[in-house]
């Protein structure tokens, strides 16, 4: 009787841990995928290194955002990012030029697309991001550049 409650009890939390698990990673995306999303649809604002210099940026206005300041990019929540590539800019209250991608791009993608972004951040993003909650951006410090999608 004690071996079964333990078992049951190990398969209990084996089952749950695995499912927590899944969620983490699927809340978290996959960067590698994520490069190909980004390359293929963000670069030609952005940059291919995300510096907000891809080759329609000169005629923009607002200036692309760019992903690699760690000081702007690391303060913003994973689900802000979503519902801003997602949504687009104009969800958040940011530019209008930065469009909705929810029509070409699946959720998956997205996330990955989002996990792909923190990889570029310097100084690099430390932490986990949320996946709920956010729905405007933080607001801005002297050290965050004032315009960008």
């Amino acid at each position: 009787m004690k071996r079964r409650h333990v078992l049951g009890s190990f398969a209990v939390a084996l089952l749950l841990g695995s499912a927590s698990a899944s969620v983490s990673i699927a809340g978290q995306g996959d960067p590698v995928a994520g490069k190909a999303t980004y390359e293929k649809v963000c670069a030609m604002c952005h940059g291919k290194t995300g510096k907000g210099d891809g080759p329609t940026a000169a005629v923009l206005n607002p200036k692309p955002r760019n992903h690699t300041d760690g000081n702007y990019m690391n303060t913003l929540k994973d689900d802000y990012l979503f519902k801003v590539v997602k949504e687009g800019g104009q969800s958040v209250g940011k530019s209008q030029l930065m469009p909705a991608w929810a029509a070409q791009i699946k959720d998956p993608d997205i996330w990955n697309t989002i996990a792909y972004i923190r990889t570029l951040a310097v100084p690099a993003y430390q932490g986990a991001g949320a996946t709920t909650g956010a729905t405007a951006a933080p607001t801005t410090t002297s050290a965050a550049p004032a315009s960008g999608k």
